[in-house]
């Protein structure tokens, strides 16, 4: 099988220049339609584009149900198939509109390119999200270290998280100016944080404890005072590593931000674990906080702001994403509204 077609390669470059530019996606966004472009071309043995047709759609269309994840090595989910194949469709519809391939590609062959109804509804399906309650929070924080730097830097972590709900992502990239614990306030910049769709933001630390505060300021001190971080160094991190008589080991604090999101997904994970308690994701904790709001606010006006403190532009989508209410609850909640009289 041919490794690529240069016809091919050239055509994928101008689609991310109209995707980048012509529809304004970020690099992840147009990473994910180039691999779903290669997957494509796998599934073809690297066959130029100007061939493409219905029966090649169709032929796609199993071998995604064949593949399996290079991660786990278990089956694409039916959400995975069904990004994947919109991706292809969308550059085909493009495609076929361009110079050179409006007369090979049919004009409505990228129509195969979707799921079955019964497929596409599967996708939309999901479970029930795995949600730390604030004890379990409380719990896992508690248990925690603060004696060396990494300590102190992974309860700190924990304390951000629940004091503002920010996206990991945006958590990774924050340097230390933006943290203000005068006025309990992270501003998000989205010039140099990476924040959900470049969003600029300032969230204000929620009503969690004074102890989450504590620690957090602890921990800005001994960033500032005993390792003489500047404003523009990451504030979380990664751990340094040199060079002993016995091999690598880990010491101290660098002053850069960890590569990935990955470490300190793992550092949330485990704190959990070593009280035996699920390992639940650092996004979890915005769906905790979305629902402790909803118990904590007495006005509409006060879950107004504390949606937008989590940076939704409309409460509704704090209750539509974050604050499911499953059948059994619905059914409870409707017998309990009593008969109206």
């Amino acid at each position: 099988m041919k490794k690529f077609d240069p016809d091919n390669e050239r055509l994928k470059l101008e689609y991310q220049d109209v995707l980048r530019h012509g529809e304004g996606l970020d690099h992840k966004t147009i990473d994910k339609a180039m691999t779903a472009l290669r997957q494509f071309e796998q599934s073809t043995g690297c066959k130029s584009f100007k061939r493409f047709n219905k029966e090649q759609a169709i032929a796609f269309k199993d071998w995604l149900d064949t593949a399996k994840n290079s991660r786990t090595g278990k089956p694409l989910s039916r959400a995975t198939i069904g990004t994947t194949l919109r991706a292809v469709r969308e550059f085909f519809r493009w495609a076929g509109a361009q110079q050179g391939y409006k007369r090979t590609i049919g004009r409505s062959d990228w129509r195969y390119l979707k799921p079955s109804r019964k497929d596409a509804r599967a996708a939309q399906a999901s479970t029930p999200r795995l949600v730390p309650a604030v004890g379990h929070v409380r719990r896992a924080f508690d248990a925690m270290p603060s004696v060396t730097s990494q300590n102190k830097r992974d309860k700190a972590l924990m304390a951000l998280l629940i004091l503002t709900g920010a996206r990991i992502g945006a958590i990774a990239s924050l340097r230390v100016k933006h943290v203000d614990l005068e006025r309990r306030t992270v501003f998000q910049d989205a010039r140099e944080v990476e924040t959900k769709h470049a969003k600029t933001m300032i969230t204000t630390f929620f009503p969690m404890g004074e102890d989450y505060v504590a620690a957090l300021a602890d921990y800005n001190t001994h960033l500032i005072e005993d390792l003489m971080f500047g404003p523009e160094d990451a504030f979380f991190p990664k751990t340094a590593i040199v060079c002993g008589s016995n091999g690598f080991r880990a010491s101290g604090l660098s002053r850069l931000p960890f590569a990935s999101t990955g470490p300190l997904n793992e550092i949330v994970k485990e704190a959990f674990t070593l009280v035996q308690l699920p390992a639940y994701t650092p996004h979890s904790f915005r769906h905790m906080l979305a629902l402790h709001g909803d118990k904590l606010c007495p006005t509409r006006e006060t879950f107004k702001a504390w949606s937008q403190n989590m940076v939704h532009s409309s409460a509704v989508t704090t209750v539509s994403s974050y604050m499911p209410v499953s059948s059994d609850a619905q059914r409870e909640i409707i017998l309990g509204l009593g008969d109206g009289n």
